[in-house]
C-alpha cells in the first residue's frame, strides 16, 4: 500500500499540470453544486473558466516557480537537461504569470484573456522546444516528452476554448464578471 501511495504521489507532483487541471475541474464542479438554480449555461462556463485560470495557470506557474526556482537541479534533470542559470528566467516568468493567473481568476474577461494568453504563448513555445528536443536530441525523458508536453498544448486550448464559450454566451460582450464570484 505504502508504494501505492508513493507512486500516486510522485505521478501527481511530477504531472502537476495536469494535476492542476482536474483540481481546477473539481473545484468548477463544487462551486456548480452550490451555485443557485437554476444554473444556466453562462454559469457553468464562468465557474470552469475562473477556476481554470486559478489552478491551471496561478497554482501550476507558482508551483513551476518554486520548482525552476528552488529545485532548479531536479527540475533539469527531470526535463532532461544539465542544470543552467535559465532556470531562474523560467522561474521569474512562472511567477510573472502566476500573479497575472492568481489577479485574473475571478475578474473581467480582459485580465482573464491576457492571463490565458501569456500563459499560453509560454506553454505552445516550451511545447515546441520539447518537439524540437525530441527530434534532434532524442529527449524522451519524462519532463520532456510525457504528460507535461501534452498538458503544454492540452492546457492552452482549453483555456481557449473556454475564453471562446464565455464571450459566445455573453453574445460577444467583453462585459466584466457579473457576480465577481466563481463559488
Amino acid at each position: 500500500m505504502a508504494e501505492v501511495i508513493k507512486a500516486t504521489i510522485e505521478f501527481v507532483l511530477s504531472n502537476f499540470s495536469l494535476s492542476f487541471l482536474v483540481i481546477g475541474l473539481l473545484f468548477a464542479l463544487v462551486a456548480m453544486a452550490r451555485a443557485p438554480r437554476p444554473l444556466r449555461s453562462h454559469d457553468v462556463i464562468e465557474k470552469l473558466l475562473a477556476w481554470h485560470v486559478f489552478w491551471s495557470i496561478g497554482v501550476c506557474f507558482l508551483y513551476n516557480f518554486v520548482m525552476h526556482g528552488f529545485f532548479g537541479k531536479m527540475s533539469a534533470a527531470f526535463i532532461g537537461w544539465a542544470d543552467s542559470p535559465f532556470q531562474f528566467e523560467v522561474a521569474t516568468a512562472s511567477l510573472g504569470f502566476s500573479v497575472v493567473g492568481f489577479l485574473a481568476a475571478f475578474r473581467s474577461f480582459d485580465l482573464r484573456l491576457a492571463a490565458i494568453l501569456g500563459a499560453s504563448l509560454f506553454s505552445l513555445g516550451a511545447a515546441a522546444g520539447h518537439i524540437y528536443q525530441m527530434l534532434t536530441q532524442h529527449n524522451f525523458a519524462a519532463g520532456n516528452a510525457g504528460v507535461v508536453f501534452y498538458t503544454d498544448i492540452l492546457i492552452p486550448v482549453f483555456g481557449g476554448v473556454l475564453l471562446w464559450l464565455w464571450w459566445r454566451s455573453r453574445g460577444g460582450r467583453p462585459a466584466a464578471v457579473a457576480s465577481g464570484r466563481a463559488d
